[in-house]
């Protein structure tokens, strides 16, 4: 496993040294964490693979439709999406195989989808990901700026509201817009922050979205050597979110954090 550092970048020196004793491996990382938000150097990843003869495959469900991307020279085997990360139909998404690439197919039976898996097609699934993908690109600028804004507007409201938060990853300009992982000064009710959370009517997580309700710690702020002792919430925002949902959010956890126990 590649060695990450506090914010949780990759070390490419490490990765280098480990594709430098195993040529020819399978590389899988995530373009975007998505519970810290820090990205991936994809493009410097790719050339080291390339380098070395691996196959480099990238999770890109957290920034496909949230950045740009130009398939016809990214040094990327695979690529993954899931349509619900910008407003399109859940259980939806799509696989990119660089054409220098081979395989088989995992489901047999069919000819669909060039014969790489048998099965009827979700029709619906597949229009709604690709309208949704449209209107995403259409609006991309727009909706980078007003969502970047709501972001920074959130961890600067939090600094002057709640003395002692922190940031988990790298909230830098340049780093996906869309999450802020937050960790909260340790607190009598840490272990029911997210409980009251959702009884205020606010929708967040522990960790990735979709382990929510888990009682089990992240392993992402594990490996980043976190404190355990202060609790982290992650926030997640899009186009339809507005400032007076994030100071009614600050308002909230600032009650939570001076409750007792």
């Amino acid at each position: 496993m590649v060695h990450i550092d506090k914010q949780g970048h990759i070390d490419l020196v490490h990765l280098e040294k480990l594709l430098q004793e195993h040529p020819g491996s399978f590389v899988s990382l995530m373009h975007a964490n998505n519970e810290t938000g820090t990205l991936t150097p994809i493009e410097k990843v790719g050339e080291l693979c390339r380098k070395y003869n691996a196959v480099f495959h990238s999770d890109t469900v957290q920034t496909m439709a949230h950045m740009h991307y130009d398939l016809s020279t990214l040094p990327v085997d695979f690529i993954t999406c899931a349509a619900h990360k910008f407003h399109g139909p859940k259980g939806v998404g799509f696989l990119y195989i660089n054409k220098r690439i081979k395989i088989h197919p995992f489901i047999t039976g069919g000819a669909q989808e060039r014969n790489m898996r048998g099965g009827t097609e979700n029709v619906y699934g597949i229009i709604g990901l690709a309208k949704a993908l449209e209107i995403a690109y259409r609006d991309l600028d727009h909706d980078t700026a007003q969502i970047t804004e709501l972001k920074k507007y959130m961890a600067t409201r939090l600094k002057e509201e709640i003395p002692g938060v922190e940031f988990n990853g790298d909230v830098s300009d340049g780093n996906l817009f869309t999450v802020l992982n937050v960790s909260l000064p340790p607190s009598d009710m840490a272990e029911m922050m997210l409980f009251n959370l959702d009884i205020a009517g606010i929708a967040a997580s522990g960790g990735s979205a979709c382990s929510s309700g888990s009682s089990v710690g992240s392993h992402v702020l594990s490996a980043m050597k976190t404190d355990p002792e202060r609790p982290a919430v992650r926030f997640s925002f899009s186009r339809f979110n507005t400032k007076e949902e994030i100071d009614y959010c600050i308002l909230k956890l600032k009650e939570f954090c001076l409750q007792k126990a």
